[in-house]
């Protein structure tokens, strides 16, 4: 398993449009094979700032949802939105194993 946790911030005015656009994206996200889980979490106490949450079965299984038409979309639509690049850190699982899933 490849976990990525994306963190995004978001201008103010598009936090709206940017959560529409990311759910439909996560929706699209998780019918991919490769995906195990796509969450999106927005911070109770700073609702501009997101995580999104993306548990691949194997690191292709990530290159393979980058080359995704909704995903284009999805970085094409929210690029403008963002009030700093986006940044991301990937992490392994140690618990649970994912063969117990």
């Amino acid at each position: 398993m490849l976990i990525v946790h994306v963190h995004v911030y978001v201008r103010p005015e598009f936090v709206a449009d940017f959560t529409q656009a990311t759910i439909e994206n996560a929706r699209a996200s998780i019918q991919e094979p490769g995906i195990a889980r796509f969450d999106v979490v927005q911070q109770q106490d700073e609702p501009t700032r997101f995580v999104l949450v993306e548990v691949y079965r194997t690191p292709e299984a990530a290159a393979a949802h980058k080359e995704t038409a909704h995903y284009a979309k999805w970085r094409d639509s929210v690029a403008p939105m963002m009030a700093e690049a986006r940044h991301s850190v990937k992490y392994s699982e140690i618990f649970p194993d994912p063969q117990d899933w």
